[in-house]
């Protein structure tokens, strides 16, 4: 689905562990690495997206997890223009998120990137919470970033939130 103004709505998973650390993938077959996140279908609510593409993805159930919060408000970002498809209509000119912060409450075993006829990752690891905001593509920086500042006070309590380090543009 795409809105008025050219943004496909779409969910973005930040999945961390007891350590307080989140989980950080590389996409197929590329050095890339970014949060799992997936479009929300004509017939489903974000949470719904949310739990489908976390299985997708990750191979994780609801049972795998505890959803902790949500981003109060979509975030947007957008596409940079080489990446604009201009020959699909509607044009996508970017995304719009509702961002998902979960606790795993399963084992680290239960993470299969194989789920999916079409693996979205080919590798993960567990990281230190901020590293997401300056490993990601450019273009999806602020958006990370306002996603893991409005849910950081769910993940640690609030005055053991850790210094966020200066963001780095590439």
């Amino acid at each position: 689905m795409i809105d008025r103004d050219g943004y496909r709505f779409n969910v973005g998973i930040i999945l961390s562990n007891d350590d307080k650390s989140v989980f950080w993938a590389k996409r197929y077959r590329q050095n890339a690495w970014q949060f799992p996140q997936g479009g929300i279908a004509p017939s489903e609510s974000p949470e719904e997206a949310m739990y489908r593409e976390l299985y997708e993805e990750v191979g994780l159930r609801t049972k795998d997890v505890e959803i902790i919060g949500r981003t109060s408000r979509w975030l947007r970002y957008d596409l940079p223009k080489r990446f604009i498809r201009r020959n699909n209509r509607p044009i996508c000119k970017g995304q719009k998120q509702i961002w998902f912060m979960l606790r795993m409450v399963a084992d680290d075993a239960k993470v299969n990137l194989n789920k999916h006829n079409k693996p979205e990752f080919d590798e993960w690891r567990w990281v230190d919470y901020w590293q997401p905001v300056n490993d990601v593509v450019y273009f999806k920086q602020d958006v990370y970033s306002a996603a893991l500042n409005e849910l950081a006070p769910m993940v640690f309590e609030h005055h053991q939130i850790p210094p966020k380090p200066k963001q780095q543009r590439r």
